[in-house]
């Protein structure tokens, strides 16, 4: 009767510490390992190839440090608050993107740079939690609700997070256009 008491407590605690886990941001190189591979769709190729790979690096043209200039921000775009809401991924967040990281943590260092573009987590929300094959495995089956473990389907309003007015350099968003655009499905079988 005890041990099954004792079992009991742990599955009940197991379960609200599940339930009360913080996804954190793991960045895309650990998307890569699984979601790289021709069969399983290539996704982190195409995203690669895509625009939104390549969102930092706008940052450090003349073009942005113009506008953050026409803006009045205090810092350049690659500093600026204002523009990395939408160019990194996590920002604002304990685990995203920083500003700064100790440069003798090679660790800590790789992770910041994995999150320095809109990669996969922007979209899809911080990875820690849907990260393991397992986990995935788990959602793809039906086992396991995606959204239980922090993982996003995108829609209109997680593209329109930056895609808005408030961007100086927004053009219309039609979001079937642009999602096709980066369309990266995990092939049928």
């Amino acid at each position: 009767m005890r041990s099954a008491l004792t079992i009991i407590l742990i599955l009940a605690c197991s379960s609200i510490y599940a339930q009360d886990a913080t996804a954190e941001y793991v960045g895309v190189k650990k998307c890569k390992m699984c979601h790289n591979k021709a069969e399983n769709g290539a996704q982190y190729s195409k995203w690669e190839e895509s625009a939104h790979s390549k969102t930092f690096d706008l940052l450090l043209t003349d073009k942005a440090k113009a506008i953050a200039k026409a803006k009045g921000l205090k810092t350049t775009p690659d500093q600026a608050g204002e523009c990395l809401q939408c160019h990194v991924t996590g920002w604002g967040e304990v685990s995203g993107y920083q500003l700064t990281v100790d440069q003798t943590d090679r660790k800590a260092v790789s992770q910041n740079e994995a999150l320095q573009a809109v990669g996969c987590e922007s979209c899809h929300g911080a990875g820690s939690l849907y990260k393991s094959k397992s986990v995935m495995l788990a959602i793809y089956e039906g086992q396991t609700e995606a959204a239980s473990v922090g993982l996003v389907k995108p829609n209109e309003a997680v593209c329109l997070g930056c895609h808005n007015e408030k961007s100086p350099t927004a053009k219309p968003f039609v979001f079937a256009e642009h999602a096709a655009k980066i369309a990266h499905p995990y092939p049928a079988e």
